[in-house]
């Protein structure tokens, strides 16, 4: 609902696209049922009368476990590189 509320109330800004682009996780280690890996990120922001910048980088930190239904996140950090992010985070990274 917060979202939704910031989205539609305070966005206040010209419309923009994101790209998120995510690198081939490195497997870190394989224990019984659990695959820890790492995978860098960059968010990329496109205004239409501009250049596109970089909005964010990172990398993530999973863990995923096999299920009946396949392989599945049984948790994901995400840890940013960039200090500041310029405005509110209406739209998660």
């Amino acid at each position: 609902k917060d979202r939704v509320y910031g989205i539609q109330e305070t966005l206040f800004h010209d419309p923009y696209y994101q790209r998120h682009i995510v690198g081939a996780p490195v497997v870190r280690e394989v224990t019984q049922g659990h695959i820890r890996s790492e995978a860098n990120y960059a968010v990329f922001r496109t205004k239409l009368s501009q250049e596109s910048t970089v909005f964010n980088v990172g990398r993530y930190l999973d863990v995923v476990v096999r299920t009946p239904a396949g392989l599945k996140f049984a948790s994901r950090e995400c840890i940013y590189d960039t200090e500041m992010i310029p405005n509110s985070i209406i739209y998660p990274i």
